[in-house]
């Protein structure tokens, strides 16, 4: 039996005031960008258009239309069994790290391809370089302990000319590294980005992505199914987002003059007070906590810096005012 059609709001009011997803999808302009898209989509029991979101090559094709859409990416693809992030959430973290910087530039958001960007992560889908470059030009770097996701970025960026010059993969050869081996001496980033590893164990990344299907058909799914999810060194690490977190933030203190914006994501807010003491022992000099929020998902962005007040006013001096 067809449920009665809900009203929707017009705009999702969680997202960022910029972000340009917080319509509701228009499917008709999305097919007419990726034609592929068209039997993906369906009237829900809402008598809504919708794609199943428990269906991966459904929720590809959607990505693939939306980066085309609406950032002009002509060529996107991942392999199978690597994750495939929710766009409006990638671009979220973008924007609201936009003001971070703003913030330090009399409000002003630094443009162009001189700002610096290393994405910790940036995975086979190269996702938010793709965003940070497309939305305010930045260039930027991506590390990866993953060959063949780095294999499936680049060929990202080989198929997208106007990406090429601007967006550097590398490869961390180190599992126990996140910035050394990747920032080299005397390189400067004004900013850093990172999804980290949710779960601690892949048991746990099992478990939660049965629980991710299970509320999306309503329904118990008995067995995971990980290549709707990503890769194990994309879901788990040994500790969790909360170590991964702490290590980076251990390890961000031997760069406190390479960086000026270091930042992650965090997932679980039971995470933020574990980070919070390991910024205090670091001796960072400023962290600010930014809220987020698509559908029923609630994360935030954490993000710190070392330089204090006169170091900030001579980074932007000398890097950010000389832009055009």
């Amino acid at each position: 039996m067809q449920q009665k059609k809900r009203e929707h709001p017009k705009e999702k009011s969680m997202l960022h005031p910029r972000n340009r997803h917080r319509e509701r999808y228009d499917f008709k302009v999305l097919i007419e960008s990726c034609p592929q898209l068209s039997p993906y989509v369906k009237l829900n029991e809402y008598n809504d258009e919708s794609i199943d979101f428990f269906n991966p090559a459904a929720v590809i094709l959607l990505n693939k239309a939306l980066l085309k859409h609406f950032y002009g990416i002509e060529e996107w693809s991942i392999p199978p069994g690597y994750l495939c992030p929710a766009v409006p959430g990638r671009a979220d973290y973008i924007h609201h790290i936009a003001d971070v910087l703003a913030g330090c530039n009399t409000g002003k958001i630094p443009t162009g391809s001189e700002i610096k960007v290393l994405d910790i992560g940036v995975g086979a889908n190269c996702v938010y370089p793709i965003i940070g470059n497309r939305e305010y030009g930045w260039s930027f770097t991506g590390s990866d302990t993953d060959k063949a996701a780095l294999k499936a970025a680049t060929r990202i960026i080989d198929l997208n000319p106007s990406l090429k010059e601007l967006i550097e993969l590398r490869s961390q050869q180190n599992l126990n590294n996140i910035f050394y081996g990747i920032i080299q001496k005397d390189e400067r980033f004004d900013l850093t980005v990172c999804n980290p590893p949710f779960h601690a164990s892949l048991a746990e990344a099992q478990a939660g992505t049965t629980r991710k299907l299970s509320n999306l058909k309503r329904q118990t799914a008995a067995i995971p199914t990980l290549n709707f999810g990503g890769q194990n060194t994309e879901l788990w690490c040994e500790g969790g987002e909360q170590k991964f977190v702490e290590h980076m933030i251990r390890e961000s203190r031997q760069f406190s003059t390479s960086c000026f914006w270091f930042s992650s994501l965090i997932s679980k807010e039971s995470n933020l007070g574990y980070a919070y003491k390991a910024l205090v022992k670091a001796e960072a000099f400023d962290v600010k906590t930014i809220p987020m929020g698509q559908g029923n998902k609630i994360s935030r962005i954490i993000a710190w810096t070392f330089l204090g007040k006169e170091q900030q006013q001579k980074w932007v001096s000398e890097r950010w005012n000389k832009l055009p």
